[in-house]
Formats: structure tokens, C-alpha cells, sequence
């Protein structure tokens, strides 16, 4: 289910158009393009599951690379990622999705006017009936 939820937010994220200014929307950390780009820095799963279903709790953090000298420079891109995650819908191949919620974010400055924004949330689902 981890690999489904995955791939899953990734095609969400991807088609948003509130998101287009993203030059990539990848997996994993894209090896050359510009940012800003966007990608899964890392996620986890547990067993989450019920005595007649089947369930995972994964955590998945996204990270968002840009590239801005301003400490707010991403704030809208960020507020247009989380919107954009909390409104998954329930039902996807190979899942069936409990409960979104937003966990802790981390930002930083890198070297070369560069941001790293790290955005980590809960996902609870169930396996397909």
C-alpha cells in the first residue's frame, strides 16, 4: 500500500495547476532541474489495520527545493502543496484512504539562495475490499 499511496500523491500533486510552477514533481529527488521542484524525501509504514481489514499508517514527508533569498518566498507554493494533499480523494487503486493528517514541517536556507521547505504527513488507510 506504501508504494500505491506513493505514486498515488504523486499524480495527484502533479496534476494541479495551482502547482505548475513546480518544474518537477518527482518520486525522489529529481537529479537536474531548476528548482523549484518537489519530491518524497522519505515515508514509512506501520501496521494500522482492523480485525476484518487490512491497514497501514504511513508517514511520507515531501520536500520542496527552491530557489528564493526571501524567508517567505515559498509560503504560497506551500499553502497551494498542503491544500493540495489534504484533498486526496478517499478512494485509489490498491487503497482506500482513512484520514490525512498534516504532521510538522521543517524549513531551511542552502547555498546559493536555495530553500528546502520538508512537509511531513500521516496517511491512515485501509487495503481494497
Amino acid at each position: 500500500m506504501e508504494n500505491d499511496l506513493r505514486a498515488a500523491l504523486i499524480a495527484w500533486l502533479a496534476a494541479d495547476p495551482a502547482l505548475a510552477a513546480i518544474n518537477a514533481i518527482e518520486e525522489e529527488a529529481p537529479l537536474s532541474v531548476t528548482p523549484p521542484w518537489l519530491g518524497i524525501a522519505a515515508s514509512a509504514s506501520t501496521d494500522w489495520g482492523t480485525k476484518d481489514r487490512t491497514g497501514r499508517e504511513i508517514r511520507v514527508a515531501l520536500e520542496l527545493e527552491s530557489h528564493t533569498d526571501l524567508t517567505a518566498g515559498d509560503a504560497s507554493l506551500l499553502s497551494a502543496i498542503e491544500r493540495r494533499v489534504l484533498d486526496l480523494p478517499p478512494f485509489q487503486p490498491g487503497f482506500e484512504l482513512a484520514s490525512i493528517r498534516f504532521l510538522r514541517s521543517r524549513n531551511e536556507a542552502r547555498a546559493d539562495n536555495r530553500r528546502a521547505a520538508l512537509l511531513e504527513y500521516r496517511f491512515r488507510l485501509f487495503a481494497p475490499n
